[in-house]
């Protein structure tokens, strides 16, 4: 038996589905309970772009032409560092596969070979006990295997036990795995793929994509299919409310109200006490509601919506928030440089545009942009040199994979935090070379105190702190530093302990779910706290899953 290029081709998208479908579970394993771009999330839609792009290719595709159509695709919808690792991996097998019409068990492991070595060579300090791991030794087996059997069902079947096998020592391997009592997840997503795969080699059965296929859209996409959803739920125009201040003399039963509201509308909500009746209900005919309220007693509080018209206007702001893809510019050899900074939040957004930056790619921590996006906004940007700021360590793989993809100069700037990002935009110079303004900018990034304030998004026992969900976690430079519960006293704790003796520019960014005035008593309780000598800036950031990000200069 050899695998076919119509086999390779399902076995693939078999593969992506069966990590779609797994991949909560895997985001689950995540050790650092911050909310971000997960390992499960990143890796299947990664490889989700790949099955996009196979499901165009013909029956009668080759082996090679089934390898190269994923390996591009990986390449490009890459997101992540586990994602991009997993491009990586396939990338190598592409090469093993080349010019195969059809592909025999030698010529999968001389691609898994080739695809640990395609992984490695990328990550500048390979971590043991990760993906990595799980990739090499499974290699490593299935090259011993071919040895003494050629057939494609035993060999894919060692492949699969071979990467459990390793993936069940990456605990021994990582002690901060151990400690957690989970697996590396990258290892995880990987030993899922291989067995989606598995369902098509073995069985000829392609595992469903049925019950996952709105959950692996990206969040703007879900959230438009909310406000479908929310259309067809409307079964009544207005939303009325008000609320009744029930007469003394007045002993009518609030539940013959509420009888009599069930019977022209629906979602009724009666709640009444000595003195009040407060209501809810969803009708076509709001005066007749209103009119059966005043026999109880006098109206308050009345509200009266179009659900309907509501509804458009979610549709229209939705459509109108949906940035277009940026289109293709050619290089003017009269602009020299350009710049793209990934990030979320309108005033972040702003901060970056004020200092000169060309093009904002939206995304950060729980959106992690794919290697096309990154791609597509640095040719949308006439300069030939464009500098890429990621603003978080795990877009910066996704982010250098843009580079030989372009067909102007990209320099990737390896800024970990918006704080970073800000610095380093700070200390451009427009006269000095590329390489002077990239040592600089990087010298300058390296030299901000940056700090975060998040929540923990699951239960975690990590480096020395039980997290409970919901809790707050201050990250000081990338590194947990403490567990609170009062948002005001960690960020100001926060921010304290990044202030050293030579600091004089303190920057506060709060998010979308901080309020202006917290924001104002924040930064009130922190200069009772400081030295009157250092400048504080609050900023309105408006950044989603961080309540304040602080720039200590």
């Amino acid at each position: 038996m050899v695998i076919t290029g119509s086999m390779f081709r399902d076995a693939l998208i078999s593969g992506a589905n069966n990590i779609t479908a797994q991949k909560q579970q895997i985001d689950e394993l995540n050790v650092f309970p911050v909310p971000d771009g997960d390992t499960g999330t990143n890796m299947s839609m990664t490889i989700g772009a790949a099955a996009r792009e196979l499901k165009r290719l013909s029956d009668d595709c080759t082996v090679a032409e089934a390898a190269s159509c994923a390996a591009s695709a990986l390449l490009r919808g890459a997101r992540g560092n586990s994602g991009v690792i997993l491009s990586l991996i396939f990338r190598g097998i592409s090469k093993g596969l080349a010019d195969c019409k059809t592909a025999t068990a030698d010529d999968l492991a001389r691609g898994l070979v080739l695809g640990t070595e395609s992984a490695y060579k990328a990550v500048m300090k390979p971590t043991e006990g990760t993906i990595l791991t799980v990739i090499r030794l499974t290699a490593k087996k299935a090259t011993a295997f071919v040895e003494t059997n050629k057939e494609i069902v035993p060999f894919w079947e060692t492949v699969c036990k071979a990467s459990k096998d390793a993936l069940a020592k990456t605990p021994e391997i990582l002690p901060v795995l151990k400690k957690a009592g989970v697996v590396d997840a990258g290892g995880k997503g990987l030993t899922v793929i291989f067995d989606g795969m598995m369902s098509v080699f073995r069985d000829g059965v392609m595992i469903s994509e049925a019950t996952e296929g709105a959950e692996s859209a990206p969040a703007a996409q879900s959230k438009e299919s909310n406000i479908a959803d929310f259309e067809e739920e409307i079964n009544f125009t207005y939303c009325t409310e008000f609320i009744v201040q029930r007469a003394k003399d007045n002993d009518r039963d609030p539940l013959a109200l509420r009888a009599y509201l069930e019977s022209i509308g629906d979602c009724v909500v009666v709640v009444d006490d000595e003195s009040i009746i407060k209501v809810h209900v969803h009708t076509d005919n709001p005066g007749k509601a209103l009119q059966q309220g005043l026999k109880y007693g006098m109206l308050t509080n009345m509200k009266i919506e179009n659900m309907r018209e509501q509804f458009e206007n979610r549709v229209s702001a939705a459509e109108q928030s949906t940035p277009a893809a940026p289109e293709y510019v050619k290089v003017d050899p009269d602009v020299p440089y350009g710049f793209v900074s990934v990030c979320a939040g309108e005033g972040v957004a702003q901060l970056f545009t004020d200092l000169g930056v060309d093009k904002i790619v939206s995304g950060g921590q729980t959106m992690n942009p794919s290697t096309d996006d990154i791609l597509a906004a640095v040719q949308s940007v006439p300069a030939k040199t464009v500098f890429v700021l990621p603003n978080n360590k795990n877009i910066i793989m996704a982010a250098e994979q843009a580079v030989p993809l372009a067909d102007r100069e990209i320099r990737v700037l390896h800024t970990r935090t918006i704080p970073q990002g800000l610095s380093a935009m700070l200390t451009f110079d427009c006269d000095a070379s590329a390489d002077d303004n990239q040592k600089e900018m990087m010298k300058a990034a390296e030299n901000v105190g940056s700090g975060q304030i998040t929540f923990a998004a699951r239960d975690s026992d990590y480096e020395g702190y039980k997290i409970k969900e919901g809790e707050l976690l201050a990250l000081e430079n990338g590194k947990l530093s403490f567990v609170e519960k009062d948002l005001q006293k960690a960020a100001v704790k926060l921010t304290r302990s990044l202030i050293k003796k030579d600091s004089s520019f303190v920057t506060i960014l709060y998010g979308e779910g901080v309020s202006d005035e917290e924001a104002e008593a924040m930064v009130s309780a922190l200069k009772e706290k400081i030295s009157e000598e250092i400048d504080v800036s609050l900023v309105k950031g408006d950044q989603p899953v961080y309540y304040y990000i602080i720039s200590v200069e």
